[in-house]
């Protein structure tokens, strides 16, 4: 019986193992090949905009009209890139298509307050906090199925903050 435990566990951790490689896999297929897509953050209770070494993001497009009654828990936010990269949002929907030529999908899911698109925190080195008090734009990087990773921070001149 001893024998069948290890080899149980052994099992599950490289299944596991496979899994984590695999997720990050994909994240960097998409940091990879993902169009970078910019979202005008919008602003957060100052009183925890900074909290050590991380800022709470909020995008503007995530509050614009939203009613979040009658909206699906779960769905995508079609969104259309203006002349200079910056997302403008088209529709909430809760498929993947319709989606025209020049619109791109970010997965969107709704929690009882507010609408969460991309991530939600950014983390950085200790003691650049003023660095990136000046961010107005976070930068997703985004594959066709609406998957998306925060690339970076971005000032209102669209420059990455580094």
């Amino acid at each position: 019986m001893k024998k069948y435990k290890w080899l149980i566990i052994a099992l599950n951790l490289i299944v596991l193992i496979v899994f984590i490689n695999y997720s990050i896999l994909k994240k960097e297929a998409i940091l990879s090949e993902g169009k970078l897509v910019l979202l005008e953050l919008a602003p957060v209770d100052p009183r925890s905009l900074m909290q050590g070494d991380y800022m709470r993001l909020s995008y503007a497009i995530a509050q614009e009209g939203t009613y979040m009654d009658s909206i699906a828990t779960r769905g995508y936010c079609v969104v259309k890139l203006d002349s200079v990269g910056v997302a403008e949002k088209v529709r909430l929907q809760e498929g993947k298509t319709p989606v025209m030529d020049d619109e791109y999908l970010i997965v969107y899911t709704k929690s009882n307050w507010s609408l969460n698109i991309g991530a939600e925190s950014y983390f950085f080195q200790e003691g650049q906090a003023d660095k990136y008090a000046a961010a107005k734009y976070g930068g997703l990087k985004i594959d066709r199925e609406g998957n998306n990773v925060l690339e970076g921070l971005y000032d209102e001149n669209r420059k990455r903050i580094e």
